[in-house]
C-alpha cells in the first residue's frame, strides 16, 4: 500500500469533527454564523449540526418552503426552544425578551440535544461547539459534555466599536441619554 493509501485509510478510520453551531435567533446572527458552518462542512470536512429556536425553524419553513431546512450529508438543522410562548409572528421576537429567555432555558435542551447526537452511532460524536458571543449558555453546554467551546462574535466591525465605547460613554455620564 503506498503512502497516499496508508493516509487515505487513516483518514476514513478517524472521526470527522463534529461541530455543533449555535447562533442568536435573529437573521443578522444566523446569516453569518451559517456562512461560518458552510465553510467548515464545504472546506475542512466538518459534520455540522445547526441550532435553531423552534420559533425560527418554523419561521424559515414557512417563508422558504418544507424542503428548505433539508441539509446536505453531514449537514444538519435542528431545532431547540427558547423558552418564549409559542407565537405565528412573522418578525423577530423581543430582542430584551429572547435574551433573558435563551439565556434561562436554552441550557438544558442544548445539553439533551448534544447527547442525543452523541447517542446516534452513524453520525461522529461531538467534538465541539461554536456558540453565538450573547449564547453563552452554548459555552456552559460544551463545559458539561467535555467538548471545545468558542464563541463566534457576528457583528460587524462597526458594531464591535460601538460596543466598545458602551463602557466610556457611561462613565462619562452620556448614556443613559437624559430627557
Amino acid at each position: 500500500m503506498g503512502s497516499s493509501a496508508a493516509g487515505e485509510a487513516i483518514r476514513r478510520l478517524q472521526p470527522k469533527p463534529h461541530v455543533v453551531c449555535v447562533p442568536y435567533p435573529a437573521q443578522g446572527h444566523i446569516n453569518p454564523f451559517l456562512k461560518l458552518a458552510k465553510i467548515l462542512h464545504h472546506r475542512c470536512g466538518f459534520h455540522v449540526t445547526f441550532v435553531l429556536t423552534e420559533y425560527n425553524q418554523k419561521r424559515l419553513l414557512r417563508s422558504r418552503g418544507p424542503g428548505s431546512l433539508d441539509g446536505l450529508p453531514g449537514f444538519r438543522f435542528v431545532a431547540i426552544p427558547d423558552g418564549l410562548p409559542p407565537s405565528d409572528a412573522d418578525s423577530t421576537q423581543d430582542i430584551p425578551s429572547l435574551c433573558e429567555s435563551t439565556s434561562k432555558n436554552c441550557l438544558e435542551p442544548l445539553v439533551e440535544l448534544i447527547g442525543r447526537l452523541n447517542d446516534d452511532r452513524n453520525e461522529p460524536r461531538v467534538s465541539g461547539v461554536i456558540a453565538d458571543g450573547v449564547m453563552t449558555f452554548g459555552l456552559y453546554a460544551a463545559e458539561r459534555v467535555g467538548v471545545p467551546g468558542v464563541v463566534f462574535w457576528t457583528p460587524s466591525a462597526c458594531g464591535v466599536l460601538g460596543y466598545a465605547q458602551y463602557t466610556p460613554l457611561i462613565d462619562k455620564g452620556l448614556v443613559p441619554l437624559k430627557g
